[in-house]
């Protein structure tokens, strides 16, 4: 049954007739009459009974008006709790990251939001690159990627992917014959980082660190081109992600190698404020960067 003939049966019954039905509907009696009808034929039954000072329900007539009733508040229910939602789907995210390398990833998803959720206001907050968690808890940023679980019980973890960093090198580089690299291997290099302090770089905290190796040489090169073109002339090396590769044309000249024999793999993790987690806005966030993330490892 449609729902104008809900509407027709309860404002009858309210008004008393379809005189004082037609003003509310925005319906001339005439096409109110009509739908009547046509309702009651389609039923198989009256459903009021008419005189010529009243319209009283029927049996029938008084049941489908208690239908009527409860379909129509709850459309008009669910209708108000959409419009809360809404109200609460609006808002500002300020996103920062550990490492420089995630920004490879991260315009495209920001345009792909600001299509689909255009209330919703993503801003990259590169100043706080390196010490995200810091700024996160003086509230500077609203959301953190991480690649290790911060002890603050006031933020949330939420784990996105798993990726795994290569070095990257010339083919008539001499580590080039070995199946993956060593520890050892990295002594005599030229190692090229996207930035300083050494405690940010992966391949360094994860791998060389803890081994108590330190490359000969260490650049930084924040421009992921220049990298790139260095390692192709075979002044150095340098490690990162295949993901954070897709948006440039490689060399044939180059090769990937594996970081130590079972390979140097991280975990991605969104941090967020316990307080904002719920909030439809971030949530909403939340949920498309994980969609659109999960398949870069």
């Amino acid at each position: 049954m449609e729902i104008k003939f809900l509407k027709l049966i309860k404002t009858i019954a309210e008004e008393g007739s379809i005189a004082n039905s037609s003003e509310k509907l925005f319906l001339t009696q005439s096409a109110l009459s009509h739908q009547l009808k046509d309702l009651e034929i389609q039923l198989g039954f009256k459903v009021f009974y008419r005189t010529r000072n009243s319209w009283e329900l029927t049996e029938e007539g008084h049941v489908l008006y208690k239908t009527a009733c409860t379909v129509i508040d709850s459309i008009g229910d669910g209708l108000s709790t959409i419009q809360q939602i809404r109200a609460g789907a609006a808002g500002r995210i300020k996103v920062s990251t550990e490492c420089y390398s995630f920004y490879q990833g991260l315009p495209f998803f920001i345009q792909k939001m600001g299509v689909l959720y255009p209330d919703i206001e993503v801003d990259l907050v590169l100043e706080a690159t390196h010490q995200p968690i810091l700024k996160m808890i003086a509230n500077e940023i609203d959301i953190a990627i991480v690649t290790s679980k911060p002890s603050d019980k006031e933020l949330v973890s939420i784990e996105v992917f798993e990726d795994e960093i290569f070095a990257v090198l010339h083919q008539e580089n001499q580590l080039n014959h070995s199946e993956y690299l060593d520890a050892h291997d990295f002594m005599d290099i030229h190692l090229i980082i996207h930035s300083l302090p050494l405690k940010t770089v992966s391949v360094h905290e994860i791998f060389l660190k803890p081994n108590g190796v330190i490359p000969a040489k260490i650049s930084a090169v924040p421009l992921t081109e220049v990298a790139l073109e260095m390692v192709q002339a075979n002044i150095g090396i340098t490690c990162m992600p295949k993901w954070a590769l897709k948006s440039f044309k490689l060399s044939d000249e180059l090769s990937f190698k594996k970081i130590g024999k079972d390979g140097l793999k991280r975990k991605h993790y969104l941090v967020v404020r316990k307080s904002d987690v719920r909030k439809k806005y971030v949530s909403d966030f939340l949920l498309n960067f994980k969609e659109h993330f999960q398949n870069f490892g």
